[in-house]
Formats: C-alpha cells, sequence, structure tokens
C-alpha cells in the first residue's frame, strides 16, 4: 500500500475512520524508511496519529518495520535496555546516568541510547556522560559491545544507531508537536535485552508502552513518568510504576524516599546545571541528599524491574546498599 492509503483508513473522518493495524503500521513505516515517502504524507500520517492517539498495535508494527533496519547486535546482549530521548531543556542534570553506572558497576550491563532535540543538545549531552563515567559509543554498536563488556555501560547514540531514525525524531522542529517515533525509539530496544525501563512525561503513555512492549515479546519492562521524560525517579513523591512480565501486566507505586521537610521539593538539588556535579556526587565529594535520593530511587526500580527485588522496599535496600558499596574512583569517561 502506498502511505497515502493509510492516511485515508486514519482520517476518514467521523464514522469511518480507525488506527492502523499492526501490519499496516509496519508497511507505513517501512515506507517512510525508504526514504521515498512524500514529507506532505509522513508528515500527515503522523499527525493523524497523534491526533487520534496511538495505540499500542501501531507502536509495535512502526518497530517491526525499524528493527530491521538496525544494525545486527553481535554478541550477548545487555542485561538493561535504556532509552533516552528526553533530556534536555525542561529538566536539569540527569542524574539517572549514575544510576545506570551504578547498575552496570553491579554486574547488570546497561546499554542507553537515545538522542536530543538538536546537535547541540547532543553535544551538552555528551559532557554529561563523561562527567558521570559512562564511556560514548561514537562509533556505532561494535564500541557498546566492547564498553558494556569492559565497563557494564555504554551509551549509543541514535545518529550512529540509525540516522533515518534521527531524521524523524527532528520532524518535531517542523510539526510543532512530538509524534509516535518519540515512543518508538523508546520500546525498539535495539540490543534485545531482557528488560526495558522508560520514562515519559504525559501520564497516558505508560500503559501505552507496556502494552506494546506486551505486543512485542518484550520479556520485561517498567514504565514510569519521570524527569523531563527520562527514567527517572522523584525521590519527594510517590510515583506510579506501569510494568509487565511475559505478556502480563502489573502495577505497583514507590514511596517518597525524603520527608517534604527535609527536601528541597521546588529547588531539588543544589547545583542542577554544572556537569561536574554528576563526577562529585559519585566520587563523594558532592553531599547533596536529593541527588542522591534520585540516584539510589532510580537504581531500585531499575532492579524490581529486572526481577531482582520482590518489593519496592527491598530494592529500595538493595539500592543503597550499592550506592554504599560503589567504587568512587572517577575515571573520565573513554574515546568521549
Amino acid at each position: 500500500m502506498t502511505l497515502a492509503a493509510h492516511v485515508r483508513t486514519l482520517g476518514r473522518g467521523p464514522g469511518r475512520s480507525r488506527n492502523l493495524t499492526r501490519e499496516e503500521a509496519c508497511d507505513a513505516m517501512a515506507e517512510i524508511l525508504t526514504g521515498q515517502a512524500a514529507p506532505e504524507a509522513v508528515g500527515a500520517l503522523l499527525m493523524l496519529m497523534r491526533f487520534r492517539g496511538e495505540s499500542p498495535a501501531e507502536l509495535a508494527g512502526f518497530v517491526d518495520a525499524l528493527r530491521p533496519t538496525l544494525p545486527v547486535w553481535d554478541g550477548a546482549p545487555p542485561a538493561i535496555d535504556w532509552p533516552s530521548y528526553a533530556a534536555g531543556r525542561s529538566r536539569g542534570l540527569p542524574w539517572f546516568l549514575l544510576s545506570a553506572r551504578l547498575l552496570g558497576e553491579a554486574g547488570l550491563p546497561v546499554l542507553l541510547h537515545g538522542a536530543r532535540a538538536s546537535d547541540d543538545a547532543d553535544d551538552a549531552f555528551e559532557l554529561m556522560l563523561q562527567a558521570a563515567g559512562i564511556p560514548l559509543a561514537r562509533h556505532g554498536d561494535a564500541d557498546a559491545r566492547r564498553y558494556l563488556t569492559e565497563h557494564g555501560v555504554a551509551f549509543l547514540p541514535l545518529r550512529a544507531l540509525s540516522p533515518k531514525a534521527v531524521g524523524l525524531l527532528r520532524l518535531r522542529e517542523v510539526l510543532g508537536l512530538r509524534s509516535a517515533i518519540n515512543t518508538v525509539l523508546r520500546i525498539m530496544n535495539p540490543a534485545g535485552a531482557a528488560c526495558s525501563v522508560q520514562g515519559v512525561f504525559h501520564p497516558p503513555y505508560r500503559a501505552l508502552q507496556r502494552d506494546a512492549c506486551a505486543l512485542l515479546g518484550q520479556p520485561a519492562s517498567l514504565v514510569l513518568k519521570g524527569g523531563g521524560g527520562e527514567f527517572e525517579r522523584h525521590p519527594g513523591k510517590e510515583i506510579a510504576l506501569f510494568g509487565q512480565r511475559a505478556g502480563a501486566g502489573w502495577d505497583d507505586r514507590t514511596p517518597a524516599l525524603l520527608d517534604e521537610a527535609s527536601l528541597r521539593l521546588k529547588d531539588g538539588p543544589a547545583d542542577d546545571t554544572n556537569p561536574a556535579a554528576l563526577s562529585a556526587l559519585w566520587s563523594g565529594d558532592l553531599h547533596d541528599p536529593f541527588a542522591e535520593a534520585i540516584v539510589t530511587g532510580t537504581t531500585a526500580v531499575a532492579l524490581l524491574a529486572k526481577g531482582r527485588a520482590g518489593s519496592v522496599a527491598e530494592a529500595d535496600a538493595q539500592a543503597r546498599a550499592l550506592w554504599t558499596a560503589r567504587n568512587t574512583a572517577h575515571a573520565a569517561s573513554p574515546v568521549c
């Protein structure tokens, strides 16, 4: 089918339009990825999907078409897939990076992958990665596999993974709104990790992403509303968790880790702009209970997603123990 046919399916009008099936969505994305589809049709399709509300089947179909275009992951998959496609102007420092590093150091290799809204933002994020001690797989999946073996964690930039997907993601600058592409990149799991953790900004996407992961046969996943849309737990709030294992959904809630009297809830961490604060918190040179609680709290929900803890309380205790036992020596991220 042509892309125009799929646009007609979505936009025929009240009583006649409908969401795409998984097979139709796969066909539409496959045509888009060839680069031959008219840009007007691409924009129309994505905005009609946004207006109607994406379905789990549409998201799964898009992933079905995208995955065969990605580099083949040749080797053992990471323990945790961690998409990062949001951290930017709406948030401060990405403290969750230290959570990913902590898990990798604890023997759970974490593959982070993502992109920001612009090349300048990508460059700024690279400084954050370096400060957090996370190696950047600048040259692609081969670098990522090596860093996972050597360091237990790596960040694979989308531009090294799928330049075509970068172009689709940045259509937001043209269309003025996010599209289903933002969600698809969060659930694509390029290395086939058994567990995927995902953050959202808009709460309705929690169940949507969980259900799409179940359709894709993702063994385990966990979605939460996180800081700036990232997988990051706020330590001063109760957070709803939307998970699934083997296609069966589960829900839970995390308690606040710090009470309001001891938190600067409005101000957040004391130093939330300087990348050096990431390194300083890891090494112990910076004492900031708020930032530390972000790191341990986020680590805890990742452990819960992975099945390493049977309850939130148990996961919180494990995460605090890992933080206490971490190697505080900071090594700059290699090849950044």
